[in-house]
């Protein structure tokens, strides 16, 4: 039986706004990103979940916590769902990271899978591990519903899983802050219901860029 996939990226955080790389570090949501949570909430609170996962950065499970309070579930933190492990360009600007890591923004930039950033991970390793992760959890809940709220580089990798987009490929879709994203997972794959509903944040905007 498939698993209905319901899956938020975090509301907006002010490094998110000013193009600051955030990776693993703990961060929290602006005033946006809180209205935005509750806008997202107040969107689902019709939605009944059988359970409710979440990275365990602060912005996320902000996110998730404003989520789950009003559909009577607890919040259940998962490491699996980070953000990409960014190494040395933790904390840094585009601009800054081009200049003092030029090689491993490369690797950022152009998502080149195989290789690690340097103290991170590589966009594959990445891959491997949200897919892992969310194929389980949606595994453990066979037929039934859940709820993940996550971060941009985890929803590529879904996205591009989903719709067997290689990990090389420029990205051709946007990845917004509060954006509601959803999949239907069974044993014979994975098939994306829809992506990037915005209209619950229309009145408070949001995003249109990975901006992790």
């Amino acid at each position: 039986m498939s698993t209905e996939v319901t899956i938020v990226r975090h509301g907006e955080t002010e490094w998110n706004r000013t193009g600051r790389l955030q990776g693993h570090r703990q961060i929290a949501l602006n005033q946006r990103g809180r209205d935005q949570a509750r806008a997202v909430a107040e969107y689902l609170s019709a939605v009944r979940f059988d359970a409710v996962f979440s990275s365990d950065l602060v912005r996320a499970l902000g996110t998730a916590e404003t989520i789950a309070a009003l559909n009577s579930r607890k919040v259940i933190p998962d490491p699996r769902l980070r953000e990409w492990r960014l190494g040395v360009l933790t904390g840094l600007t585009h601009g800054e990271a081009g200049a003092r890591y030029p090689e491993a923004y490369a690797i950022y930039r152009e998502g080149i899978s195989d290789t690690p950033l340097p103290g991170g991970e590589s966009p594959g390793q990445r891959h491997q591990r949200v897919i892992s992760a969310v194929s389980r959890l949606a595994e453990r809940h066979s037929g039934g519903r859940i709820l993940i709220v996550t971060h941009g580089g985890p929803l590529d990798d879904c996205y591009r899983h989903a719709t067997a987009m290689p990990l090389l490929a420029p990205k051709d879709f946007q990845l917004y802050n509060a954006g509601i994203n959803r999949f239907l997972i069974d044993t014979a794959g994975w098939h994306l219901e829809s992506w990037g509903e915005i209209e619950h944040i229309e009145r408070i905007g949001t995003l249109g860029n990975w901006g992790i």
